[in-house]
């Protein structure tokens, strides 16, 4: 980490400030051509002429200097607050790499506080998903995994598995002797509270993913009742194309929308029959796809006409579905209700006429959103952490045959891979080539 880095931190557009941020043991020697040798006081803001290096004036600014180790990275750090707009901050940046800077990769400024101890792993994912959050509720979650409770959480039950680990590597020092059926009751006990625990953190947090990647929202339904109608009210703009030609919609559009605090995916099917030709076919089977992975289902009906068999097979493909997740829309009710409204007793139905209004489904759709990420626990937010906690609990649920059976090294073998697991989520064994990986998914200048 010997080369000094350099970047514009701050997104490319038009704004009323830019931030280029350098970071390294040059940082202050390098910028200080840029001030004509001014002198900067730690954690001071002053306005300074800032020259590039030809001695022109570039544009004058805020500058503050966070000296090492009190900084983001744990190295010195210069970051230069100039007006906004691409064109001041690129020739900021270029004269800084002109005196020695190097462009920083994308990740590396986050990845020098990790490798630094100022933040582990968990803290420096939570700054990449606090970026790329599509919800309030998102933000909320990260920030308590910024303010370092996954770690706490981590750290206590890597702990309780050492505590564990210890009482069995005293067993089996002193084999030869009865072992006490009170400490043998004692460990199974903390060890099945931990996998409870466990349990819960992975179920609630795959329950929730949509708090942080964005929820997903499927329309689903035959042909022809109103699935791309609907989708074009909710966008206010005519993004399918509206048929009285069944197949219409042949494969599925996609399209983000805002809805309450939350940013969706809105998934418009192909309408769901029995298809006539192979890319009617293969439309039809990608919609039963999104149907399965969708976080909340709005299956369209038209409820000017009885229910069909085509109808009656989406009711089937409906029914291994909670009925929390799923919404009933009866559409076309301008033209009259001759629907069943029995057959979906079990769902929320939603009456509406595409032609005219969606609202009242909007706002169902928020109404479960809300529902699904109101949460005070807390949550895993990547799925190297869920990957992390399944293998830690692999490991925990395979301990417990070889504790009932005394096979203790087997026991002591598992509680050890637990840990390993555990360790994987704030602070991985070091490899560069698996850090440099994960921090270049990291933005530019973070």
């Amino acid at each position: 980490m010997s080369r000094t880095i350099a970047a514009i931190a701050t997104a490319t557009g038009v704004g009323s400030i830019s931030i280029v941020r350098v970071s390294g043991e040059d940082a202050l020697k390098i910028s200080s051509k840029l001030l004509k040798g001014a002198n900067l006081t730690p954690r001071v803001a002053k306005l300074h002429s800032i020259y590039n290096k030809e001695n022109s004036l570039i544009d004058r600014g805020i500058i503050i200097y966070f000296k090492a180790p009190n900084s983001f990275t744990g190295e010195d750090i210069v970051e230069f607050q100039c007006h906004g707009g691409i064109v001041i901050a690129q020739e900021i940046l270029d004269t800084l790499l002109h005196f020695g800077a190097s462009l920083a990769k994308p990740g590396e400024f986050t990845q020098r506080a990790f490798l630094n101890g100022k933040i582990d792993l968990s803290e420096a994912e939570a700054i990449a998903k606090m970026i790329e959050t599509k919800s309030v509720d998102g933000a909320k979650v990260i920030a308590r995994q910024l303010k370092g409770e996954l770690r706490e959480f981590v750290e206590k039950s890597r702990d309780r598995l050492i505590n564990l680990l210890a009482y069995s590597e005293v067993m089996i020092d002193y084999a030869e002797e009865d072992i006490d059926e009170d400490i043998l009751t004692k460990i199974e006990s903390n060890l099945e509270e931990l996998k409870d625990r466990l349990q819960h953190l992975l179920k609630a947090s795959l329950q929730r993913k949509g708090v942080i990647e964005g929820f997903l929202l499927a329309i689903i339904g035959k042909p022809n009742v109103g699935k791309s109608s609907i989708l074009n009210k909710m966008l206010n703009y005519e993004r399918a194309i509206v048929s009285d030609i069944a197949g219409t919609t042949r494969d599925t559009i996609e399209e983000q929308i805002r809805i309450g605090s939350h940013i969706v995916r809105i998934a418009d099917t192909a309408g769901i029959r029995e298809a006539t030709d192979i890319i009617e076919k293969m439309g039809v089977e990608r919609s039963i796809k999104w149907l399965n992975e969708a976080d909340i289902i709005v299956a369209v009906f038209d409820a000017s006409s009885p229910l069909d068999k085509e109808d009656l097979k989406i009711l089937e493909h409906l029914k291994d579905i909670p009925p929390q997740k799923v919404i009933i829309a009866l559409n076309k009710i301008d033209k009259g209700i001759k629907i069943d409204k029995d057959r979906f007793k079990n769902f929320k139905i939603v009456e509406i006429s595409a032609k005219t209004s969606v609202d009242r489904l909007i706002e169902e759709i928020e109404t479960i959103l809300k529902t699904i990420s109101q949460t005070d626990e807390l949550l895993l937010i990547s799925t190297r952490q869920i990957e992390s906690v399944k293998r830690a609990l692999k490991e925990i649920e395979l301990a417990f045959e070889p504790l009932k059976n005394l096979e203790l090294e087997f026991f002591s073998y598992h509680l050890n891979e637990a840990i390993k697991a555990f360790e994987e989520i704030t602070r991985p064994y070091q490899h560069q080539e698996l850090l440099d990986k994960m921090f270049s998914e990291f933005c530019l200048g973070k």
